[in-house]
């Protein structure tokens, strides 16, 4: 159910629908009021309706409110398709996600259609015919609803071009992937960090559960998946994480009983993956990373030579991984009772997530002194959130990775100016700095 109704929240029809279909109704239900209930046409000014008995101006009014909303939303629509090119183009197709899931531009396309709708709906109630009426409070609201459209288009107009601002798309895709290591991972980490576990021993012979269909795993329902088992009395392995491709036929699941997995457990466990064609940010941490990686790449091809938008991204990557970091991951092994092994599942792990953000970035721009002495500064941004040693050798690793595939590639003054970034992160790895800081902070 999370999976449809995330799929629904994320395109272009469910919340416009819903809010053309209310205001139709809205349109619909008032007209009838106002003939039922006569009275309320005493609220609308005459200076607005001087004659409230002609339905010739109800019909006049409500059509070309009507007619000019559908030429309005062509040319919103025709704004967003511009939009959405635009931005795949020059930034990366794997933004267009976070395009469509925008509210503002729903929220639009709704309240333009549903004035289309509101005065369709109210249009039969203006009549000459058998007995004439006029729903003039039904006419006094489409003609707000159409005041309303003209400040919402300026809005949806001012909206757009700062959507297609880079560093306003970096940091919605940032902020975003935020809420999706909350959700994850809720807890903030501890020195008693969860360490991974090692599997059980299986006894008896193991079965697998292969993939019904071809495609990326979006979303696990790691609660349900370890109810199933637990009402089959059996052990789940996931072979694959969260973000994965995974084709048809090849194992998704290894159970440890094979006596125990019918069709009916079968079904029950694939019903708690949600595989599709693409990657969401239900789950997936390393699709928002690499949402900003593209455009970080991009910016520094030789085609592009912008080393300003490599730099936001980096401070944006910089940003991610501090909240990962001040977490405790998610369990990779699940117990139901507890200390009976239930689940296992495979995670994302720290050396991934820093590989995904950094390395591509590193190899890329091992002759761009700008961008590689941001990225040295971006490590060490994140090395002083944590005092972890573990977290900070591997920080540390991998500047000195930077430094190593700049030299030959800069000068000895560029070279300077990188051994000098790289000897203050090795002094805050070698000398810890004691603090209550934003590591613990950000949880």
């Amino acid at each position: 159910m999370r999976a449809i109704l995330y799929a629904l929240r994320g395109g272009f029809l469910v919340r416009p629908l819903v809010i053309a279909l209310v205001l139709g109704a809205v349109g619909m239900l008032f007209s009838e009021c106002e003939e039922v209930y006569p009275a309320l046409d005493a609220w609308v000014p005459h200076v607005l309706f001087p004659s409230h008995a002609d339905p010739q101006v109800a019909q006049v009014i409500l059509g070309g409110i009507a007619a000019s909303i559908m030429t309005v939303v062509s040319i919103v629509f025709a704004i967003l398709l511009m939009t959405i090119t635009l931005a795949s183009m020059q930034f990366s197709p794997r933004i267009l996600v976070s395009f469509v899931r925008d509210r503002t531009t729903q929220w639009t396309l709704g309240i333009f259609l549903g004035t289309f709708s509101y005065c369709m709906a109210a249009l039969p109630a203006a009549r000459a015919l058998p007995v004439p009426f006029s729903p003039v409070a039904t006419v006094a609201g489409a003609m707000l609803l159409a005041l309303l459209c003209v400040g919402w288009l300026i809005f949806f107009i001012h909206h757009i071009s700062q959507a297609i601002s880079v560093n306003h798309i970096v940091d919605r895709i940032a902020g975003e992937t935020e809420r999706v290591i909350d959700e994850l991972m809720p807890y903030p980490r501890s020195r008693m960090s969860r360490a991974v576990a090692l599997e059980p021993h299986w006894a008896g012979p193991s079965s697998t559960v292969a993939c019904p269909a071809s495609g990326y795993i979006r979303f696990v329902d790691a609660a349900r998946l370890v109810t199933v088992a637990k009402a089959a009395r059996i052990r789940v392995r996931v072979t694959r994480r969260v973000g994965h491709f995974v084709p048809e036929g090849v194992p998704l699941l290894i159970v440890n009983r094979a006596d125990r997995l019918d069709a009916e457990v079968q079904a029950a466990l694939l019903a708690t993956f949600d595989i599709g064609p693409a990657r969401t940010l239900q789950q997936d941490v390393e699709f928002g990373v690499i949402q900003i990686v593209d455009i970080g790449l991009r910016a520094i091809s030789p085609a592009v030579n912008d080393p300003s938008t490599a730099i936001t991204c980096l401070d944006q990557l910089g940003r991610i991984m501090i909240r990962w970091i001040s977490r405790d991951p998610p369990a990779g092994t699940l117990f139901d009772p507890p200390h009976v092994h239930r689940v296992t599942m495979p995670w994302i792990d720290l050396d991934g997530l820093l590989d995904t953000a950094f390395e591509q970035i590193r190899h890329y721009a091992e002759s761009d002194l700008p961008v590689t002495l941001r990225l040295l500064r971006t490590l060490q941004d994140i090395a002083v959130t944590t005092d972890d040693p573990v977290i900070r050798a591997r920080l540390l690793m991998r500047a000195d990775r930077v430094m190593e595939g700049s030299r030959g590639r800069l000068d000895e003054a560029a070279l300077a100016r990188l051994s000098d970034r790289l000897a203050r992160l090795r002094l805050i790895v070698e000398q810890p700095i004691d603090r209550v800081g934003p590591g613990r902070g950000l949880a």
